[in-house]
Parts: C-alpha cells; structure tokens; sequence
C-alpha cells in the first residue's frame, strides 16, 4: 500500500494538473447561465416569472447523454486527424461556447429577452457538450489509479471555475459594463483551449476496435443489399447507441449501481438546497453568510477535494466511496448542533468547514467511482448518462427538502439529511460483497 506521502505525488504530473485548468473551463460557464445570469436579469428590472422560465436554459446539462453518442463515434473531418478525435471537438465546443458567452454578454435581456434566451441556451449546450469532452478526454488520459487525482482536480478546478464566474463577475459588473464582463468570461474559456493543445490526444485501444468493428457491420448489411448510406446509419447507431447501453447493462449488478448512484450523494443534495435559508433564519447577516460559505467553504472543499484523491490513490475507489461517505454523513451533524447553539461564527465555521472538507472528499471519490464504470469504447455517452443520473438528487429529492424542514424543524432536518445516507453506504457494503467491484475500467 503507498504511503500518503507517495500518494500526494500524483498531484504534480503533468497529465493530472492539466485535468484542473481543464475542470476551471468547465466550471465557468454554469453561473453564467444561472446565478450570475438571474442577478444580471434583476438589475435590468426583467420580471421574477421571466427569470424563473430562465432556469430552462440549464436543461442541455440534464440531456447531454442524447448527443454524447454522436460525439463518441463521429470523427469531425480533416481535424480529427490533425490533433486527434478528442481534442478536436474539445477545441469545436470551447470555440463556440466562447462566442456563445460574448454573444449573451451583448444582448440585451430588457428590451430583445428572448435574444438573450436564446443565448443562454446556446452557452448551456455548448458547455454540456464541452462537459461530454473533457469528461471523456479525463477518464481515457489517466490510468485507472490515477482517476481519483483526476477527479479531485477536476471538481477543484470546477469549483474555481464557479467562483470567478460567480463572485468576481458579479463584483466587476459594479465597475464595467455586463457586456464586457461577459466578454472577459468568454475569453476565459481560452484556458481550456490552451490546455488542450498542450497536451497529448489519448490513446484509446477499445475505441479504434469499436471503429473496426462497426466498419465490418456496415459491409456486412452492403453485402445483404442495403444501400451504402444506408448500412452507414445503422452500424453507426449501433454502436454509438445501442452497444453502450448494452454494454453497461450486461455487467452484474448494473440496476444496483444506478441505485447508488441516485442515493449516494441525496443528504449532500437536500442540505446543500437548504442551507441559506437555514442561516438566514438563524440570524446570520449576507456578509456573515458570504464570508463564511465562500472563504471558509471553498477552502475546505479544495482541501477535501485534494484529500478525496489520496484516499482514493491509495486505498481504491471502493474504499475510497465508503470511508468519504462515511465521513460526510457524521460531519452533517454539525448542522444539527448548529440548529441548536444558533447565531455562533465559530461554530459555524466549524460545521462549513467540516461538511465540506468531507463533502469534496466524497465528491472527488463519487466521480472516481463514475469514471470506473465507463468502458473506454464508449466513454463519453456512459459517463453523460452516469452523470445524468448523479443530477437525480439534486433536481428532483431537494426539491422536497424545503418541505421536510418544514415538517420537522432544522435540527432533526439535518440528523434526516445525515441519516438519509446510511442506505447508500448499506447498499455499498453490499455490492463490494456481492460483486466484488473492481477499480478498474470495465474496458
């Protein structure tokens, strides 16, 4: 077993750090659509329903796996050869999300909103489809020890990524016009950009073999009469649509893993919908709250994050899953005891601190576990639909947390959110017993 000291090592090459420029490009446009978005839309005095229908916009994050296929097999012609498939939709996407970016910067959601909708759209799918790449070129650039290094950079450099488009481009727009904070957001993405071309294309074995394999299908239905185009369509659809599927299908205990993956991250989910409303009743003032939650809050999670990627180095994803889960769910209590002392910094320092430090621990884990799970063959349309269910809690479960506190008070919301975990972790003890997971990728 490595030693910690040995497993902090993987943090400093070169294929690992590229992972956390290219998490920040990845991060960056979601405010944009989203917080910072609603915040711009309000100072121009568009209506609260109008800024509620803008929410629409995030949907392409939730729909991604339609087009992922289509991404995993199709070669864009002529660039594809040049710098490789991977890297050169990446660069496609970034371009286009960054004219997205500029383009909804210099609309104008007062007077054209329908302009400016249409615009974050375009932003919300080309990022999801940057998400597709990156999520891809990730898993298939890093062996499969390496995956939690990978995952701790890439939520750290996400979350970072967040931030500027949060906190900072909401405190320029005081000081420069929205169009130009856009445009500075926009040529932002030019990081990830760069980063691509830095480094190399990766080599994927499983997926020239798929390649082959779908070209001998197409000659196959040729020489049973089907015109060529026509032997093209189907042997693409099945392999970019229906082997996938199958695929994941066909390893044990499939429907237990979707399962987990719906329940792993539920507490984390209805903690996370509640927790401003939480410290405003409680007392705390918006600059007690933003102090706290942004200095002290991204700090640990950067902290968990990187920690996360140790445990998983060393002990294995498995593991990894259950001793992070572990953890988050006893540091959940600290919220409870937070209901109990009420307006106290210090404590609430403590509980911030301690949910998220466990929290990117976890985090990081969960998206190890995620990239486990995806053969090679086509790794961006299973991480896109893995990940889609990963977004379940968080849309659907939170949704119902604000009614659970209500029932219940703050202090028994939050021992329901920690104990809403155990099922998850059972379920984990379970499926290592039974199937005997392996860390490594099922290519």
């Amino acid at each position: 077993m490595r030693s910690w000291f040995e497993a902090s090592k993987i943090y400093f090459d070169k294929r690992v750090l590229a992972i956390l420029f290219l998490g920040f490009s990845s991060g960056l446009p979601l405010l944009l659509v989203y917080g910072t978005l609603s915040y711009w839309l309000g100072v121009e005095g568009v209506s609260l329903a109008t800024i509620g229908f803008f929410s629409l916009a995030r949907l392409p994050y939730t729909f991604k796996f339609l087009w992922a296929p289509l991404i995993d097999q199709l070669r864009l012609p002529l660039f594809a050869k040049l710098i490789g498939h991977r890297r050169s939709w990446a660069l496609l996407s970034q371009a286009c999300l960054m004219a997205s970016i500029v383009g909804l910067g210099h609309s104008s959601p007062a007077e054209t909103p329908e302009i400016t909708a249409l615009f974050a759209v375009l932003v919300a799918f080309f990022s999801a489809t940057q998400d597709i790449l990156i999520d891809a070129y990730r898993i298939e650039l890093l062996k499969d020890d390496e995956q939690g290094a990978g995952a701790a950079m890439y939520v750290n450099g996400y979350r970072l990524g967040m931030l500027i488009a949060g906190a900072v481009a909401i405190g320029l727009s005081d000081w420069v016009s929205w169009p130009l904070v856009y445009t500075l957001m926009g040529g932002l993405i030019a990081i990830g950009m760069i980063t691509i071309l830095l480094n190399r294309e990766p080599e994927n074995l499983a997926a020239q073999a798929q390649k082959q394999e779908r070209d001998q299908h197409c000659e196959e239905l040729i020489q049973k009469g089907k015109a060529r185009w026509l032997a093209s369509l189907i042997a693409n659809i099945n392999i970019a649509v229906i082997h996938p599927f199958k695929d994941f299908m066909t390893r044990a205990g499939w429907l237990w893993i979707l399962v987990f993956i719906v329940l792993y991250k539920m507490g984390e989910a209805m903690l996370g919908a509640m927790a401003n409303p939480f410290y405003y009743q409680i007392g705390f003032s918006g600059t007690e709250i933003a102090s706290v939650t942004k200095v002290f809050g991204l700090a640990a999670t950067i902290i968990g994050g990187m920690i996360g990627g140790i445990v998983v180095y060393r002990y294995g994803v498995m593991r990894a899953l259950l001793y992070c889960g572990v953890v988050q769910m006893l540091s959940t209590l600290l919220f409870a005891i937070q209901a109990e002392v009420g307006h106290n910094i210090p404590m609430l320092m403590v509980a911030i601190s301690g949910e998220n430090v466990t929290a990117g621990m976890a985090t990081t884990a969960f998206v190890a576990y995620l990239s486990s799970q995806c053969n090679t063959a086509y790794t961006a349309t299973q991480y896109a639909l893995l990940s889609s269910f990963m977004a379940i809690p968080r849309d659907m479960f939170a949704a119902l947390s604000g009614i659970l506190a209500e029932m219940v008070g703050w202090t028994w919301f939050f021992i329901a959110c920690s104990t809403i975990a155990a099922p998850a972790l059972i379920l984990l003890v379970w499926m290592i017993k039974r199937y005997d997971q392996s860390n490594e990728n099922p290519a």
